[in-house]
């Protein structure tokens, strides 16, 4: 029989940003879609009306988008399906499977102590179960509103995980759960269940800690005579401290890491490795590579710990392997709001911001640093470090700039050798080492005391600008000392 084609989802809840977890899940179902041809979709879980906000809509998706994982259909919101869950819910009580439960917060939960106070487990006894259907209409023909219950079947509930192997649970663990509120509205089990089957989702790929709802949903797409989906239950992400990652213990969203120049293609190569393995001895992949690999029977059944210096790290290898373009196409409009220049400036002198986003990149790990470690490269307010201030600015260091400002005025070409040059001869006509003038020239143009080499922050700047800060610099020395 032929398999169907696979079609996998992601289902958030709009109830809080976009964390790394799930959009860990998220790229496990879009790289299996993309490797088997098969298709990636998203719902929107916004059920929960009291924890649910607008608001984080928006960054859901957008941070979806901008790791590229992109949908192959409409979105699904579960607000938007009332009316189906009502029918699904209807043909439940059909089957017999399904009863009405007409217990009162205050009955159950005097039910419960009961049982703790025996030592009993705290589950429902199943007072509902045994009313006749005369009395079942009496009490709906007075006005009272029951919630719905699944009976849950003897003996043992089992299903084979991609990821964790043959699972089962006793049924005696699991109490006869709610699948509808007494307000009718259904409970995040059954919508699953439903949402899922009129998807026609065939895989469903997310957290281990979701392996105790499967136990539930998979009684319901049995009760209902429905086919299930493969389930595959991916390990956590924890924390180094072994927790697991939260936005309450101050773990960062998708959003946080794009807002610190990470890149959408180091965030989706560091997620991918977290609970797979290619079995490569390389760690660095773009997507398509990715999604070409992926094998959904390589999952780990261990949790990953979200090791950031290592996200970090990836990051700066995948700046690497951007082109000088698209980084100046990205850095442009942050050099353009931090005041360093304009956009007419830059779009009439984009050969020179892509020879300083060249010079800068092998030092960058954000992308917002080409800003922080290159504003120099557009304007510079003669403010210099501190510390290399105090060490580097001597009288001595003014005489030598002095004499660097004076050859390097009447220097022709000016460039990386001759500037060299200049400077070495400068040094042995002194009687000195070449860190005593490259130490305070780095810092008299550029105002920092660590950056690309010297002689290529010379030459980009050109010949005009390193004299002019160079004087500059002498002025500001012996106008200290």
């Amino acid at each position: 029989m032929t398999e169907p084609p696979v079609r996998v989802r992601i289902a958030p809840s709009p109830t809080g940003y976009l964390h790394v977890g799930t959009a860990r899940s998220a790229l496990f179902n879009f790289l299996y879609a993309r490797h088997t041809g098969g298709k990636f979709l998203v719902r929107i879980e916004d059920t929960d009306k009291e924890r649910s906000k607008p608001e984080f809509l928006e960054p859901i998706l957008e941070g979806l988008q901008w790791l590229g994982l992109s949908w192959d259909e409409d979105i699904v919101y579960q607000s938007q399906r009332t009316e189906r869950y009502t029918e699904y819910l209807e043909r439940f009580l059909k089957t017999g499977d399904a009863y009405y439960c007409f217990c009162s917060p205050e009955e159950l939960k005097a039910q419960r102590g009961q049982a703790m106070a025996e030592k009993r487990d705290p589950k429902y006894d199943r007072t509902c179960l045994g009313l006749s259907q005369a009395e079942i209409d009496a009490r709906l023909k007075a006005g009272e509103k029951p919630a719905v219950r699944v009976r849950i079947p003897d003996g043992e509930i089992e299903y084979h995980d991609i990821a964790a192997g043959q699972l089962s649970r006793k049924s005696d663990d699991i109490e006869d759960f709610v699948v509808a509120r007494s307000d009718g509205s259904v409970t995040y089990n059954f919508a699953v269940v439903v949402d899922d089957h009129e998807m026609g989702i065939t895989h469903v790929i997310r957290g281990n800690d979701h392996i105790t709802n499967t136990f539930k949903q998979v009684v319901l797409y049995r009760a209902l005579r429905l086919n299930e989906p493969r389930f595959c239950h991916v390990p956590l992400i924890l924390r180094p401290d072994k927790r697991k990652v939260s936005k309450r213990l101050g773990d960062k969203d998708v959003g946080e890491y794009r807002s610190m120049g990470v890149l959408p293609e180091a965030m989706v190569n560091y997620l991918a490795l977290l609970g797979w393995s290619p079995k490569t001895d390389n760690e660095i992949y773009s997507v398509a590579e990715l999604a070409d690999m992926f094998d959904i029977s390589s999952l780990s059944a261990s949790n990953a710990v979200f090791d950031e210096e290592k996200l970090f790290a990836f990051n700066k290898t995948h700046i690497q392997r951007r082109s000088d373009h698209e980084l100046a196409s990205m850095v442009a409009p942050m050099i353009v709001e931090a005041g360093l220049s304009t956009k007419y400036w830059l779009e009439t002198r984009w050969a020179y911001l892509r020879q300083v986003i060249a010079l800068l990149k092998p030092r960058v790990q954000f992308i917002p640093e080409f800003v922080t470690l290159g504003a120099y490269f557009f304007t510079f307010d003669g403010i210099y470090e501190t510390e290399a201030a105090a060490k580097y600015f001597t009288g001595d260091s003014a005489d030598l700039l002095e004499a660097l400002a004076e050859r390097l005025e009447a220097l022709s070409p000016f460039d990386l050798a001759t500037t060299e040059q200049t400077l070495n001869l400068l040094a042995e006509d002194r009687g000195i080492k070449k860190a005593a003038i490259i130490h305070p020239a780095r810092l008299a143009v550029s105002g920092m005391s660590r950056g690309p080499g010297l002689y290529e922050i010379l030459v980009t700047l050109g010949q005009p600008i390193v004299v002019d800060r160079l004087r500059k610099a002498i002025k500001h020395i012996r106008s200290e000392t």
